[in-house]
């Protein structure tokens, strides 16, 4: 079901208290983007009014460079949320194919070209994965890292997935992918949120293709990861599976 994608890529960065990693986290994608996509990119900053001024340097970032654009909203409301508005921004805009990852630096801006890239050879959706063979995680201790490897084999055998990194928020989409399954109806946030992704993708028919990325603890700042989220997500994953009944 796959045809050619048209439109430039567009980059989604969500953003909540990411000051300090914003400046870095734009100039790398910009080089990467600027390689991969000599024929012109858009990258759109979400920010969910941070305290921290990650907004007034998201709009500096904008003056400075045309490529670059920003969504205020008005509140901290959850980071599903945030990147259904800035798909949509996206698709409104033209995007041929639409890439998202995290502003804290723990996914490597480089391997935005490997994701497009592979997106470009042929799949629908492209995964940055840990947990495919030359991927993996940095500077996280034992209980982190099993409590993901964990929730990522949770989600695989409740909804019968086969893709091993389905809780990651490095990925690639073509435009196709994000107009056949109904953005509108998630509600799901953080962990839940990617998973539900991945999963509408595959119950739609899509090609998916996970790349190893080596993922990072962010470099400045505090993780949004919290209990709550890890719950929701726990709770939400069988729902998945029951509302496609």
């Amino acid at each position: 079901m796959t045809t050619a994608a048209t439109g430039p890529p567009w980059l989604v960065l969500p953003t909540y208290n990411e000051a300090a990693n914003l400046e870095p986290v734009v100039a790398a994608a910009r080089d990467a983007l600027r390689s991969a996509a000599p024929e012109g990119f858009r990258i759109v900053i979400v920010d969910d009014r941070s305290p921290d001024g990650t907004g007034e340097i998201a709009e500096r970032l904008a003056a400075e460079h045309e490529e670059v654009e920003v969504i205020h909203r008005p509140g901290k409301a959850g980071l599903g949320q945030a990147y259904l508005a800035g798909f949509g921004h996206a698709l409104r805009g033209g995007a041929g194919h639409v890439l998202e990852m995290d502003a804290d630096l723990s996914h490597d801006p480089a391997d935005l070209r490997r994701l497009l890239g592979s997106a470009r050879e042929g799949a629908d959706l492209v995964l940055g994965s840990r947990y495919v063979s030359g991927g993996g995680v940095r500077e996280w201790g034992p209980l982190r890292r099993g409590l993901s490897r964990g929730g990522c084999w949770y989600a695989r055998r409740v909804l019968g997935l086969s893709v091993r990194d389905l809780t990651g928020g490095f990925k690639c989409f073509r435009r196709e992918v994000l107009e056949g399954i109904d953005l509108a109806s998630i509600r799901s946030q953080g962990y839940a949120f990617q998973v539900e992704l991945t999963y509408r993708t595959v119950r739609a028919g899509f090609r998916v293709r996970e790349i190893p990325i080596v993922f990072r603890e962010r470099r400045s700042g505090q993780s949004k990861m919290s209990g709550r989220i890890a719950a929701e997500a726990a709770w939400l994953v069988p729902q998945m599976r029951l509302r496609r009944r």
